[in-house]
């Protein structure tokens, strides 16, 4: 999308332009929880608006770019400086960017906008209650991610009691009716007014939504039917997942109190930071310092990629800044075939240290008619922008 066609960020989130820190926190929220493609499988136009309102986040809830948005609007951040990385700005802000800044400040634990999205485990009509999901992060490398991997996790969770087998009861004890709700485990409150009546239904506070009275409780659970425990759960991994996906493994979550059937366990998937690569989108990219020499004459050099090294052919008169492509060294798509890209930036690396011959024939290069930059003209700078486009 160009920047022409780029609605307003405060039309976006449905602020004011004078709107604090928290309104914006919150319209974000709002929409995010809305559009997120978790809530929305397969539908393109949510995961638009998903990305569209991420997007006028991260710039609304920064001080710096905010005041530039209010002064240049979107042509502002159409630079590097934006935040957009060596895509320079916003112009390359895609799905898995939008997802890793939502779970940046909205994946904390403690359920919050996971059971929004998730949703709970309630009580099934003339049954016991359900356990609660639970949610698991687990940390990915790049490596993981573009092959796809299979891992065992060790979880902590509440599990069916061994003592009475989930009942909650002692050894020879028995269940009686809940006198309360009439065996039902919901009670209905009546309210009457102007505009007619209104009936509530809920968890009956004495049997806790069972629709039973334990006479006497188990003493192993106190009559819960869960203890806590730990299990080992196998999780399938596909590859080209990014920060925000999540899998369910379904059961694998707390169980029910007095035998209510298990909530599943959300396994939320978190990025490793590389020490070589930087992930955008299902492109990587990977900084390759080089000798001023390398840069002039051209060279061949090998580089690592996520699947082994390959031989990188630099072309003479490389500037510094300039990308190289990689065909499909990239991520694995997640929903469909190939993978992306891998870009290599240059660095022209300066030396700190040189001898006086060193010094003797850079000063003798730098004289002559091939070691002048040329004049900074506007053919200059256009040349200069193709190059960092490449």
């Amino acid at each position: 999308m160009s920047r022409l066609d780029k609605r307003d960020y405060y039309e976006i989130l449905g602020v004011e332009k004078d709107a604090d820190a928290d309104q914006i926190k919150k319209a974000y929220r709002r929409l995010a929880v809305q559009f997120h493609p978790d809530k929305n499988p397969g539908d393109k136009s949510a995961e638009e608006k998903f990305k569209e309102a991420t997007e006028a986040y991260e710039v609304l809830k920064d001080d710096d770019k905010r005041r530039t948005y209010d002064q240049f609007g979107h042509a502002g951040l159409s630079g590097a400086g934006a935040g957009g990385g060596a895509y320079g700005g916003f112009d390359g802000f895609d799905l898995s960017d939008a997802l890793r800044a939502f779970m940046r400040d909205f994946g904390g634990g403690g359920g919050g906008v996971f059971d929004e999205l998730f949703g709970g485990r309630g009580r099934g009509r003339g049954g016991p209650m359900g356990g609660s999901d639970l949610k698991v992060r687990l940390k990915l490398t790049l490596e993981e991610i573009t092959s796809g991997v299979e891992k065992k996790l060790r979880i902590k969770h509440l599990i069916q009691c061994t003592e009475c087998h989930g009942s909650g009861q002692a050894k020879g004890s028995k269940k009686t009716p809940c006198l309360q709700c009439g065996g039902a485990g919901e009670v209905r409150q009546v309210t009457r007014s102007i505009f007619g009546q209104f009936v509530n239904i809920a968890t009956c506070p004495r049997c806790h939504g069972a629709g039973e009275i334990v006479e006497k409780p188990c003493p192993g659970c106190r009559g819960e039917g869960r203890i806590e425990g730990t299990s080992t759960i196998s999780v399938k991994i596909p590859a080209g997942v990014s920060a925000g996906n999540y899998i369910t493994v379904a059961g694998a979550g707390h169980a029910g109190p007095r035998g209510g059937p298990a909530g599943d366990a959300i396994v939320i998937i978190e990025e490793a930071p590389h020490e070589m690569f930087e992930r955008h989108g299902d492109d990587i990219l990977y900084a390759l310092p080089i000798s001023f020499a390398q840069a002039a004459l051209g060279d061949s050099v090998i580089v690592p990629t996520l699947n082994g090294s390959v031989k990188l052919t630099i072309p003479a008169g490389t500037q510094s800044g300039k990308l190289l492509r990689l065909r499909g060294k990239g991520i694995t798509h997640l929903r469909g075939f190939g993978s992306g890209d891998q870009l290599v930036q240059i660095i022209v690396w300066t030396p700190t240290e040189l001898s006086s011959d060193e010094k003797a024939l850079l000063k003798k290069l730098s004289e002559s008619r091939g070691g002048q930059p040329p004049k900074a003209d506007r053919s200059f700078f256009e040349k200069l922008r193709a190059t960092f486009k490449n």
